[in-house]
C-alpha cells in the first residue's frame, strides 16, 4: 500500500485504504484531533482549528447565537426564578423543545423527506429503519423522536428548573459581563471542553455490558443514525447525560453560559448525528453538519466514546481514525470486552 509522508510521520496511504469501500461517503483524510494538545506545540494548526470551530457557522456558533437569542428575548430574569412558578417553567421548558423540534425536524425534511442533496456527503448508504422490531413503534424516526422529546426534553428541563432556581436565589457563585468580562468569555470557551470531558467518562461507564445491555443500547439502535437519533437516550443515560449542567453550580456562571451549555448539549449533536458531513444548498456547501468520528462509533461502537475536541481516545487507546488498520483494532478490543 502507498505512504505518504506528513508532518514527519509516514501513515498508509487513506485515499487507498481498504476502509473507504463500507462507506458511500468517507473523508479524504483520517479523521483529526484537536491539535491544542499536540507535541510539539503546533500553534497554527490550533488557531486553523479554532477560527474554523468559532468563526464559521459550525455547531459551535449555532449554539451560541440560539442562546443569545433566547437570553435576550425569552428567558425569564433571575429574580422571576427564586420560587417554582409555571410561567417561568414553561417558558424553559420551551426554550428546550422549540430548538429541538425545529434544528432536528429541519435537518430531517431537507436530508431524509426532500432529499435535497440526494446521497452527497451521507456517510451510510442505507436509509433510516422502518417496520423493524428493534424500534419503539417498530420505526427508526418515531423511535428517535419519542426517546428525545418524551425523555431528554423532560431530564433536561428539570435539571435546568433546579440549575436556575438555585442561581435565583444566591446560593451560588455567579457573574456578570459588567463584573469580569475576561472571565465571562474564557468559560464560555470551555464550556465544550467540560463537555467533551464529561461525555467521555460518562460515556465510557454507559459501554459497561451490564449498562449498554439495559440502558445505552436504546441510543445504539441507531447503527446508521440521522437527527433525531442525536439525544435519543434512555431514561436513565439522560439523568447521567445531563449532569454535566451542574457544573454551574461549582463554576461562576450566567444564565448566557447556561444556555449555551444546554444548546450545545442538545442541539449539536443533531448535527453530529445528521449522517451528512456538509449541507448542501445549490451548488454550495453551507454548513458542516455530520462527525465522522462519531459516524465511526456509532458502526463501530466500542470507539470514539468522546470527542475531537480533548482526545481522550487516543490517550487511552480507543481512538479510530476511519482507517481499516483502526477497524481491526477496535474489533479486537470488543471481542476483548465481550469474552
Amino acid at each position: 500500500m502507498a505512504l505518504v509522508q506528513r508532518r514527519g510521520k509516514t501513515m498508509t496511504d487513506f485515499s487507498q485504504d481498504a476502509e473507504a469501500a463500507r462507506w458511500n461517503y468517507r473523508p479524504e483524510n483520517p479523521v483529526g484531533l484537536n491539535p491544542l494538545f499536540s507535541w510539539p506545540p503546533r500553534p497554527a494548526a490550533v488557531l486553523r482549528w479554532y477560527r474554523g470551530a468559532w468563526l464559521q457557522l459550525t455547531s459551535l456558533t449555532l449554539c451560541l447565537v440560539l442562546a443569545v437569542a433566547a437570553y435576550t428575548w425569552f428567558l425569564p430574569p433571575l429574580e422571576a426564578m427564586q420560587s417554582f412558578a409555571p410561567g417561568w417553567m414553561f417558558r424553559v421548558w420551551l426554550l428546550n423543545m422549540v430548538p429541538q423540534i425545529m434544528v432536528a425536524g429541519g435537518l430531517h425534511w431537507w436530508f431524509y423527506m426532500r432529499k435535497g442533496q440526494g446521497m452527497y456527503k451521507k456517510f451510510d448508504r442505507r436509509d433510516l429503519t422502518r417496520d423493524n422490531g428493534t424500534f419503539t413503534f417498530r420505526n427508526q424516526l418515531w423511535d428517535n423522536i419519542w426517546w428525545t422529546l418524551g425523555s431528554a426534553m423532560t431530564v433536561c428541563t428539570v435539571y435546568q428548573w433546579l440549575i436556575y432556581w438555585v442561581m435565583a436565589n444566591g446560593w451560588v457563585p455567579t457573574v456578570t459581563w459588567a463584573q469580569a468580562p475576561v472571565w465571562f468569555v474564557v468559560w464560555m470557551f470551555f464550556i465544550p471542553m467540560w463537555s467533551g470531558l464529561h461525555f467521555y467518562w460518562v460515556h465510557r461507564l454507559e459501554h459497561h455490558p451490564k449498562l449498554y445491555k439495559h440502558v445505552h443500547a436504546v441510543h445504539h439502535r441507531n447503527v446508521n443514525i440521522g437527527p433525531w437519533s442525536g439525544i435519543s437516550n434512555h431514561w436513565y443515560e439522560n439523568i447521567l447525560y445531563f449532569t454535566t449542567y451542574f457544573i454551574h453550580l461549582l463554576v461562576p456562571s450566567h444564565p448566557l453560559h447556561l444556555l449555551f451549555h444546554i444548546y450545545f448539549q442538545q442541539v449539536s449533536p443533531i448535527l453530529s448525528h445528521s449522517g451528512f458531513e456538509k449541507i448542501k444548498t445549490g451548488e454550495t456547501e453551507a454548513a458542516k453538519t455530520g462527525d465522522f468520528f462519531h459516524q465511526l462509533h456509532h458502526r463501530y461502537f466500542e470507539c470514539n466514546y468522546g470527542t475531537s475536541e480533548i482526545p481522550f481516545d487516543k490517550w487511552f487507546g480507543t481512538f479510530h481514525d476511519g482507517s481499516a488498520e483502526a477497524t481491526t483494532r477496535t474489533r479486537a478490543y470488543k471481542k476483548q470486552m465481550y469474552t
